[in-house]
């Protein structure tokens, strides 16, 4: 009997959409099902808050996104998205007033560290020269690179920690700090292996381009692939959460936009005890606590410089944030947290009413943590911004399960993907040369707990759709010629 369609895509975040969208465009019938009501998974928009204010549910500023070959590829700017670059990426504000920017140039980043502008343009100058080759490798599972070169130093220096490597190359606290905060974006105490990567990835990203908003909130992504996947034909049914693969209709593949763990409880009976046992192993990490903010005007930033940037991290010294991190991983809340912040309305009118705006932040909690995180996240952004309260209009909340209630791919909180350690990091979800691939022919995972991990660029659903072709179609997907044949 045929089967009813070429591929079915189970989960409609940002990769599941990408696959969707590259299936279709390779002529193949794909359907694509979501438990929620909505698409889009991590990368939607509400009123949170009051009506007006349009808040980002899970994802907001998007680092990876505009660097994307897989968004390029599905000229996602054509299809309404536009991305709103602001002056700067991020801003750590340290104590007295002071704080530190990073600049789309390399020089005015450097001019405010002092001590550290030499080590600082040292550092970052050998990655700036392709930036486009080099994120199309960062963004890639293990295989030979474009740049081998710049990849092998990018390696050699991202194998070390975070501490190890700011403290190696950096005599101030500046320059420390800046590259903590980057580097907390691996949610791992920065003691760890590999914590470098995270903190060279994301400097060199914004020394790109600027960490970006999505105008009308980051629903503009999720729409914009949707748009793709219609006009090739793509099928949505929501409000269908899938729980066995008997609920399935026929199909020659079948992707799955969900956690290792997830995939492991529906299709059992259809994988391998050892590799469905890999799948359940899988480790997850910390989860998040967030808040999102009807404010009466911007936060009053003590040092204005702050505010032209799309992210602030707030978390002090790189020993204190590093604390923080560390007691995470030790399943304790932290009296001062390591906070990211961001204020959309800033650089994009449409978020709030006029002459009002929206806030956002979030800090890491132990997963599934039921402890309210409200006041730890108002006092360290009082700490640098005095008077901020004062224009709190309401606030929304978020716990961990709230989030994974959102977007099922989130266990216990976790936005990415999962623990990206050394050994993690390469083995995502589990040991296999494809790693989109199972044991079982028909069943593929395109999930961002697949390389290249966690964040908003849509490069899991392209590697797992061209997984898919080349396997079940005999066709081929490049990011060189954008064409399936």
């Amino acid at each position: 009997m045929a089967e009813a369609y070429d591929a079915l895509v189970v989960g409609a975040g940002p990769n599941g959409l990408t696959a969707a969208a590259l299936l279709g465009r390779a002529g193949l019938r794909v359907r694509v099902i979501e438990a929620n009501a909505e698409l889009g998974g991590g990368v939607r928009t509400r009123e949170l808050t009051l009506p007006g204010f349009r808040h980002d549910l899970c994802s907001a500023v998007h680092t990876m996104g505009c660097l994307s070959p897989a968004f390029e590829l599905l000229e996602l700017e054509r299809h309404g998205l536009e991305w709103i670059y602001p002056p700067a990426s991020l801003a750590h504000p340290l104590e007295e007033g002071q704080a530190v920017c990073l600049e789309l140039s390399i020089e005015e980043t450097a001019a405010q560290l002092g001590v550290d502008q030499r080590a600082y343009r040292d550092l970052v100058r050998p990655f700036a020269r392709s930036p486009q080759k080099l994120f199309a490798d960062v963004l890639a599972p293990l295989g030979w690179p474009r740049q081998p070169w710049t990849m092998a130093r990018l390696g050699w220096l991202g194998l070390r920690s975070a501490r190890s490597l700011a403290f190696g190359r950096f005599r101030g606290e500046a320059a420390r700090a800046l590259f903590a905060g980057c580097a907390g974006h691996g949610v791992q105490p920065l003691e760890r292996t590999l914590t470098a990567a995270f903190g060279l990835t994301f400097l060199l990203a914004g020394h790109a381009r600027s960490w970006p908003v999505a105008r009308g909130g980051s629903s503009a992504i999720a729409d914009a692939l949707v748009q793709v996947c219609l006009a090739h034909g793509v099928e949505f049914v929501c409000e269908e959460p899938v729980t066995s693969l008997a609920q399935l209709p026929r199909a020659r593949a079948v992707l799955f936009d969900l956690a290792p763990r997830q995939l492991a409880e529906i299709a059992q009976g259809a994988l391998p005890a050892r590799y469905s046992k890999q799948l359940r192993a899988y480790r997850m990490g910390p989860g998040c606590f967030k808040l999102d903010w009807a404010l009466d005007g911007p936060i009053p930033w003590r040092n204005a410089a702050v505010a032209r940037a799309s992210t602030v991290h707030v978390g002090g010294s790189f020993d204190e944030l590093a604390s923080a991190e560390t007691a995470v991983w030790r399943g304790e809340h932290p009296e001062r947290p390591f906070v990211l912040v961001t204020q959309q309305s800033l650089f994009d009118a449409t978020r709030a009413p006029a002459g009002k705006h929206t806030g956002y932040a979030y800090c890491h909690v132990p997963a599934g943590s039921t402890l309210d995180q409200t006041a730890a996240i108002e006092s360290q952004i009082e700490r640098y911004a005095p008077g901020f309260r004062e224009r709190i209009l309401s606030r929304h909340r978020l716990f961990p399960a709230d989030l994974e209630a959102h977007n099922r791919s989130h266990l216990g909180g976790a936005y990415t993907g999962g623990v990206a350690d050394l050994w993690q990091l390469f083995t995502r979800p589990a040991v296999r040369l494809d790693p989109y691939s199972t044991p079982n022919p028909q069943l593929f995972l395109c999930s961002h707990s697949t390389p290249p991990g966690g964040g908003v660029h849509g490069m899991c659903g392209f590697y797992a759709a061209r997984s898919v072709l080349r396997r079940r179609f005999g066709k081929r997907l490049s990011l060189a010629d954008g064409a399936a044949s």
